[in-house]
């Protein structure tokens, strides 16, 4: 569940990466954002909208109401037909679709670098001319609420997940899936979505990333020409809501028809986001390195240890997300090999994050995974649609996209000392929670024996 990145190459001293592109920043007169980067390798150009607003913004009873207004954003506007969007990017060869998730909703295009234009013109019209109509809304309430039973309800693994972060958190919105909880789903309004796009979808809640074959100003030109005559709105940010101080370890079990057991432990820790001093900051970079000790490819802990070497476990894997929004966890997830329990992977797994606190990590186990970062973050250059990516999640969340560009320094700054340091405070059990999936036989329907025909 937490991948890590490849490994390219192994060092003792730390690797640097060639400078970033640069990014053209502009901001038009109603307050939209626009960041643009140059990249001429192909005649291509992606055009992303980012709007500050997902499951993390929601409050109870309106659930999964960013995730059901993505859908609607392409079921038609005023002067638009529902799917003609997505007809119109089609005729041209360009490929588009939008994503939710806990801070943000995107809306993509990818086109031939000529047609960016047909993309701002199309998403301008939708971010403050949408049509929400009855009839289309009800179809696509039940759509997602199909799709809510298909990833999360009929999936084990899934529902333990989401039945763990609800415990783990219990006043931060973090606790809410993104796709929503069904009760609220089959109680959603459309006024309740109405409001939701007049609250959030306006420009100066908004940034544009263009990333391709392109010039800065002649793409600052044309959001001029087609985001800059729309008005802005009055954003008024949600209302915080830490999640309290836990003071105990929490553990769940979850009891469902499934063909293997699951184990996911999760220690709160902090994020990029809300580390207001630079030892905080330190501590940070610390959690991410720590991640990739334990789950950074084939030669890392879990995987060299726990899967391959004694057999505990089919699988094991580790995951932080340091540019969060909101506080999360440091995560751990499982599943034990034939022959061994919850309870033995569980050891295991603990028997890891002591092993953190107690001994130092090598200089050469952390070159390794310096070497990973470097080895990232050239991958990532490669696609067009990544790098407008990173540059989207940083500025929505808050933190600004030059951040980019100090993460392989800061990876390389990490110590041994520092890592032992984060495990020891940070990896505790008064902010551990435990989710524990304990299949149930699997039933499964057989026809009925016809009546012999003799």
């Amino acid at each position: 569940m937490f991948a890590r990145i490849l490994l390219l190459a192994i060092g003792l001293v730390p690797i640097t990466l060639p400078a970033a592109p640069q990014v053209h920043e502009f901001t038009l007169d109603n307050g939209l954002r626009l960041l643009v980067q140059e990249d001429h390798r192909a005649p291509v150009v992606v055009s992303q909208v980012w709007y500050k607003v997902g499951s993390s913004y929601e409050h109870d009873g309106i659930t999964g109401v960013s995730h059901v207004l993505e859908h609607m954003m392409f079921k038609g506007t005023e002067k638009l037909a529902p799917g003609e969007f997505s007809r119109r990017i089609a005729e041209l060869g360009g490929r588009e679709n939008a994503f939710t998730g806990r801070d943000y909703t995107a809306y993509f295009q990818t086109l031939e670098r000529s047609l960016l234009e047909t993309a701002f013109e199309l998403e301008a019209e939708r971010m403050r001319h949408l049509v929400l109509d009855p009839e289309e809304f009800a179809k696509e309430v039940r759509v997602v609420m199909e799709e809510r039973r298909l990833r999360t309800e009929d999936n084990p693994q899934s529902l333990t997940w989401e039945r763990f972060n609800a415990t783990a958190f219990l006043t931060s919105p973090v606790r809410n899936p993104v796709i929503g909880w069904m009760d609220d789903l089959e109680n959603l309004r459309l006024a309740d979505l109405e409001t939701w796009y007049r609250q959030w979808y306006a420009p100066n809640n908004a940034t544009l990333v263009v990333v391709g074959d392109v010039d800065p100003e002649e793409v600052h030109a044309l959001a001029r020409k087609h985001f800059g005559p729309l008005a802005p709105s009055e954003i008024v940010p949600p209302k915080p809501r830490p999640e309290i101080v836990q003071q105990g370890s929490r553990r769940l079990t979850v009891r469902l028809p499934a063909e293997l057991p699951y184990l996911v432990m999760g220690y709160k820790v902090p994020v990029l986001t809300g580390a207001d001093s630079p030892e905080r900051v330190d501590e940070v970079y610390a959690l991410e390195v720590l991640a990739g000790i334990l789950d950074g490819g084939n030669s890392a802990r879990l995987a060299r240890e726990l899967v391959r070497g004694e057999a505990i476990a089919a699988h094991a894997g580790s995951g932080y997300g340091l540019h969060d929004r909101l506080p999360g966890l440091f995560l751990l997830d499982g599943t034990p090999a034939n022959g061994h329990t919850i309870a033995d992977l569980e050891q295991a797994l603990r028997a890891q994050v002591k092993r953190l606190k107690e001994e130092q990590v090598t200089v050469d186990e952390l070159a390794r995974i310096k070497a990973q970062v470097v080895a990232g973050k050239v991958y990532e250059r490669d696609s067009v649609f990544y790098q407008a990516m990173q540059v989207g999640i940083l500025e929505t969340v808050g933190l600004g996209w030059d951040k980019l560009d100090e993460y392989v320094e800061r990876v390389n700054a990490v110590t041994p000392e520092q890592l032992q340091e984060v495990a020891r405070k940070y990896l505790v059990d008064d902010t551990l929670t435990v989710a524990e999936l304990e299949p149930l036989p699997i039933v499964t329907e057989t026809a009925e024996e016809k009546p012999d025909a003799s």
